[in-house]
């Protein structure tokens, strides 16, 4: 069976669980109509999503994210809160050679802090709040043109396709993750939350 199999000969790194603390630095919404957020201080979630926001619902339709479907296939929404960091932020507008990018140009849900190298967490992350909510942290969020351009515009760049193209290239694994809501509620500005990575294996070399 092993000559069928020659990965499972290879010696595997186990990594155990680990536990770390963080704070709900800011909290966003987007309307309905645009991905865009704004600014709250809270967020009311059910196990849609965000009451109200762009990304709620128990299902959404597939994109360029999942070739394997033909684009428009109902999925179930994994996506349902796109989360970041305020130091990877500030690391890809160095890149981009602005002053800043504001979490709500590209439609984030949430900041946190206290977590190194957010955009790292893996799939199965769970993240508690302080009063109750727990998020679910599914993958990365792969940095797209769509973002990219709304960042130019709003920072006002002068070449603002340019800019669009740039995002992608310069905020690979810098751009948070997404999540969905494994136990709803409701989250508030400043919340602490204790994050639970789960166990993970790498291959020894």
């Amino acid at each position: 069976m092993l000559d069928l199999f020659p990965e499972a000969e290879k010696l595997v790194e186990i990594i155990p669980p680990k536990k770390l603390s963080a704070r709900a630095a800011a909290l966003y919404v987007a309307p309905a109509e645009h991905f865009q957020t704004r600014p709250v201080e809270e967020l009311r979630l059910g196990f849609d999503g965000i009451s109200g926001d762009f990304h709620a619902g128990a299902t959404r339709r597939s994109g360029g994210r999942e070739p394997w479907y033909p684009r428009g296939t109902e999925m179930r929404n994994e996506r349902q809160l796109s989360i970041v960091a305020a130091d990877e932020l500030a690391i890809v507008a160095e890149r981009m050679g602005l002053p800043e990018i504001k979490p709500e140009w590209i439609g984030a849900n949430l900041v946190i802090e206290g977590v190194p190298h957010l955009s790292m967490l893996p799939a199965g992350t769970l993240l508690f709040f302080k009063d109750g909510v727990t998020l679910k942290v599914d993958a990365q969020n792969g940095p797209c043109r769509i973002a990219g351009r709304s960042i130019a515009e709003n920072a006002g760049m002068a070449d603002i396709e340019a800019g669009a193209l740039l995002f992608p290239k310069v905020a690979k694994r810098l751009r948070g993750v997404v999540a969905w809501v494994e136990k709803p509620g409701t989250i508030r500005a400043g919340e602490e939350i204790s994050a639970r990575v789960p166990e993970q294996w790498i291959y020894q070399t």
